[in-house]
């Protein structure tokens, strides 16, 4: 299995009516999820890092309300600096994506003005995270306005967001997943003891997570089972689904895959892994992966011995192709003292500030942050809206 991407050089297809002009790239941030303030450090990285000679970025912002506006292209508003966590915020230009098979343009309607064009987009890079934007709301949006975009479609989004169906999938495929159970909304409310039994039955620590939702965010390790409560309380208030998950002894090993040119098979980097060394943190959790640097070690790449390493790679890339994946995603592993190699999630829009695994880990595999977005732009500008 090659990690080997396209090198840098290897020029996206413009529009077929405009080969002249660069390609229009939106950059599309921020959102109505939890991970708002995620998406917009997301933003920060690509905007610094994104080639201008080669592309016309457009930066369009969501509010937390839903609003799309026009975003100020500047990646240090966008950052998270000394705890700041950015938002966006109304402008007063509200930006419109016609639903129209003939018209990719966009359009600002800003109070007391005629509405304005912006032009032709080639392509929308939709850097959010979360619901109502990773989970195939903003894919099906882009599918019925023809537009291309970055990343998984409509059905791998909507699987790989929801950890129950995503879970059943890998399942299916043959992949190996770890023992969980699945509280639905107002199941544990109507019969707490027998949900209590049901959770004991996979055995101390668990996890409790909300089933639609990144970023750490909503979740707990539960070590006494007096504390389900509360846990399954937290994780409903990002989500009325809840996911509860056995504590497997392993170390957590991530692996980044990028989809392949032409019909060829995805690529996957060389495994990385995260150690969790300030006492504050019982496990990786929001805390840990934004605002606490130092109480995290990243290693890429990870030391594993070579069988390991490929299995992991070759793990990563069937778990991409069960659930249909685009673009990018993040596989997230356990790797077990026996050398069982057990799924845990798959990430299909990760991280992507340049600090963050998915980058880091193409970084050590050969491809730089900036050939990394050109390679996704390029991805995105290669394949048909529609089926496929």
């Amino acid at each position: 299995m090659s990690s080997q991407p396209t090198p840098r050089g290897a020029e996206p297809a413009p529009a077929a009516d405009t080969p002249s002009r660069k390609p229009r790239v939106l950059l599309l941030f921020g959102g109505r999820s939890g991970e708002h303030a995620i998406s917009a450090a997301t933003a920060a990285g690509v905007l610094r890092a994104i080639d201008r000679s080669r592309y016309e970025v457009v930066p369009v912002g969501i509010t937390p309300a839903g609003e799309w506006v026009l975003a100020e292209d500047d990646p240090e508003r966008w950052q998270i600096a000394d705890g700041r966590l950015p938002q966006v915020e109304p402008t007063g230009e509200e930006v419109v994506l016609p639903l129209a098979t003939d018209q990719r343009g966009m359009r600002v309607l800003a109070p007391g003005e005629i509405p304005r064009e912006l032009g032709e987009v080639d392509v929308v890079f939709p850097l959010l995270h979360g619901p109502y934007g990773e989970d195939g709301t903003v894919q099906g949006l882009l599918e019925l306005a023809d537009v291309r975009y970055v990343g998984a479609g409509v059905l791998a989004s909507a699987v790989g967001m929801d950890k129950h169906f995503m879970k059943l999938v890998l399942a299916g495929q043959g992949l190996p997943v770890g023992p969980y159970t699945v509280i639905r909304p107002g199941e544990f409310e109507r019969n707490p003891q027998a949900w209590t039994e049901t959770v004991a039955g996979l055995g101390l620590p668990v996890f409790v997570k909300p089933a639609r939702a990144g970023s750490s965010l909503g979740i707990s390790k539960v070590d006494d089972l007096a504390d389900l409560p509360a846990a399954v309380a937290e994780a409903q208030r990002h989500d009325p689904k809840v996911v509860v998950e056995a504590g497997i002894v392993g170390r957590e090993i991530e692996c980044a895959v990028l989809g392949g040119r032409g019909g060829e098979r995805p690529r996957a980097s060389l495994p990385g892994e995260i150690v969790v060394t300030g006492a504050d943190h019982a496990f990786y959790d929001f805390q840990a992966k934004y605002l606490d640097e130092a109480g995290v070690e990243l290693s890429c790449p990870a030391d594993l011995p070579a069988e390991l390493v490929e299995e992991v790679r070759d793990v990563a890339v069937r778990t991409f192709e069960a659930v249909g994946a685009e673009g990018l995603s993040r596989v997230d592993v356990f790797v077990t003292d026996d050398g069982q190699v057990v799924v845990n999630e798959i990430n299909t829009m990760p991280g992507f500030t340049p600090f963050s695994m998915y980058p880091r880990m193409w970084e050590k595999s050969g491809l730089s942050y900036p050939d990394l977005i050109d390679e996704l732009i390029a991805l995105a500008l290669e394949r048909p809206t529609g089926l496929r």
